[in-house]
């Protein structure tokens, strides 16, 4: 029964999930924070880290991670199968509309019109991150991170205006975290 389930909802994300893994985060999160409580609101934010840092679509490793905890291997391996599965039908059939059709000007409004609603989800999903570190889930200012929002300023002045390598921001920032964790929480 619980593969059903992580199969099913992960069939329905991999579905609706327009704009790849940062539109589909708040979708993940209904799913499995939500409705099944599979991972709490921290190990959400872990799972968002984990699946950044791996190879590999967000969404996916977003299965692959919540399948393995819930049921190992073969959890993991219902979760993604259901990911995947609506990508492949759904991009299958709209190659071949497009490749037969792709001069009508309908689908190029429909192509524009799509636009704006996948940047509305990532802009969500970016949104949600920031709550979720700054705020570690609870906005007020009893749960606020001052560490994570001075990490998160370093990386956006390290990347944006001394152009560094994000790989590098991002091991220099876990790495920071690390430290900060074994000097002042650790003790």
């Amino acid at each position: 029964m619980i593969l059903l389930k992580l199969f099913i909802s992960f069939l329905q994300i991999g579905a609706f999930s327009f704009g790849g893994g940062y539109a589909a985060m708040p979708l993940i999160q209904h799913q499995v924070v939500e409705l099944y409580q599979w991972l709490s609101m921290v190990e959400f934010s872990d799972l968002i880290t984990i699946s950044q840092i791996t190879p590999g679509p967000i969404a996916i490793n977003s299965a692959t991670f919540v399948g393995l905890k819930i049921n190992g291997f073969i959890g993991a391996l219902a979760a993604t199968m259901g990911c995947i599965i609506p990508s492949c039908i759904i991009v299958s059939i709209i190659a071949y509309i497009y490749l037969k059709y792709q001069q009508m000007s309908i689908i190029q409004n429909i192509l524009k019109y799509i636009r704006p609603a996948v940047v509305a989800m990532i802009g969500g999903s970016g949104l949600l991150i920031i709550v979720n570190s700054f705020f570690n889930g609870n906005v007020d200012l009893k749960h606020f991170q001052l560490m994570s929002v001075i990490i998160f300023a370093g990386a956006l002045f390290l990347l944006r205006v001394k152009k560094l390598n994000p790989i590098y921001i991002m091991f220099i920032s876990g790495i920071i975290q690390v430290l900060i964790y074994y000097l002042f929480v650790s003790l």
